[in-house]
């Protein structure tokens, strides 16, 4: 049986190669309708057909990847300010000798914190995570040597030493946080993928995050909704109704999905069914 995997936050999900009638980029703006439906994004025209479009992310994960996204990228753009402030409060300490106040040790600043404790399965964002270590390290350290150095009455030393290191170390820990944000916007590209149950017509669009690959599964392959409970997977009734059931392949595992089970309000329905005479006319 032929699947096609996609990501959806930190869930592979997977889609009968039959259920697809076409995947495309996200790209242009939806038109809006009044519905509170979860995970409802708005409607897209398919061949003169308006399609209710979901963010598959809000309705097994209970937040949009996108959304999720920009937090982080927001998060490293304030992560990074707190670093160019604590080079400008050492820099106040050497000239002007204001007491030093910001944190030395490397695990106790906010993005030390955060660093320590954040996991994630992006294998290219993890391999430049890991290149934040050593330079982080190194930063902090030097709040050490700089305030040694003016106890010793060597402000020319010191002086010397933070110009050095803001060349060097400093600015190979900002351009890390630039590539690290760059990153997560260039690796975040949403695609809806239009279901149909005819093979003809569009039922339905799902966001999802990117196409991860194509799968010929075995039978013995596919375990029923019971096994997901054995596995931690934590999902709500409407998560439920969207599984199928559980791919086991090449040592990972993809929730099969069922887009029918996300059949729109009566509401909703009527509402795209007048915005389909809208475009007729």
């Amino acid at each position: 049986m032929d699947f096609i995997n996609f990501k959806v936050g930190q869930k592979l999900v997977a889609f009968k190669i039959l259920d697809i009638l076409q995947t495309e980029k996200h790209e242009t703006r939806l038109t809006s309708l009044p519905n509170q439906a979860l995970g409802f994004l708005g409607v897209k025209d398919y061949g003169g057909k308006p399609v209710p479009i979901f963010d598959l992310g809000i309705l097994l994960n209970g937040v949009s990847t996108g959304a999720t996204n920009n937090e982080l990228i927001t998060l490293l753009k304030n992560r990074e300010q707190d670093h160019v402030d604590w080079l400008n409060a050492l820099r106040q300490t050497m000239e002007h000798g204001v007491p030093f106040n910001k944190a030395r040790n490397p695990h106790e600043c906010a993005f030390g914190r955060w660093y320590d404790s954040f996991n994630t399965d992006n294998r290219d964002f993890a391999e430049l995570l890991k290149k934040f270590d050593a330079p982080h390290k190194q930063l902090h350290a030097l709040a050490d040597q700089i305030l040694k150095l003016l106890d010793a009455g060597k402000k020319t030393e010191a002086n010397d030493l933070l110009q050095r290191e803001e060349r060097s170390t400093y600015s190979s820990l900002l351009r890390l946080f630039t590539m690290a944000r760059d990153q997560l916007a260039l690796d975040y590209k949403p695609i809806i993928v239009f279901s149909t149950c005819d093979g003809i017509h569009p039922s339905i669009g799902l966001l999802v995050d990117k196409v991860e690959d194509s799968v010929d599964v075995n039978e013995q392959d596919i375990h029923p909704m019971d096994d997901l409970a054995h596995l931690g997977f934590d999902m709500n009734a409407q998560s439920t109704r969207l599984v199928r059931g559980l791919i086991h392949h090449n040592g990972r595992h993809s929730l099969i999905m069922e887009p029918r089970a996300i059949m729109p309000d009566p509401q909703l329905l009527r509402q795209c069914q007048a915005a389909s005479v809208g475009m007729a006319s």
